[in-house]
């Protein structure tokens, strides 16, 4: 099952189908580019992937897809 160590020491799995760690994020400009139908075909195709560190909080957004290493985006400690 794939899954990653998170920097806080936490394992992120993200075989799980639904995944409870995996969030779907798309831009408004492109959400607004499908018509009232929507192929969900299409639709998964423009998502990125973000997995939520249930310890930390971390966000681990694959801007490029599973290929390319993800941006970790850390909660601001203010």
């Amino acid at each position: 099952m794939p899954k990653i160590k998170c920097k806080c020491g936490n394992i992120i799995s993200f075989g799980e189908i639904p995944n409870p760690n995996e969030w779907l994020i798309i831009s408004d400009k492109e959400y607004d580019s499908f018509s009232t139908t929507i192929n969900m075909d299409e639709l998964y195709d423009k998502v990125k992937s973000m997995m939520i560190c249930n310890q930390c909080g971390r966000l681990w957004i694959y801007w490029d897809g599973f290929t390319e290493s993800p941006t970790v985006y850390k909660i601001d400690d203010d």
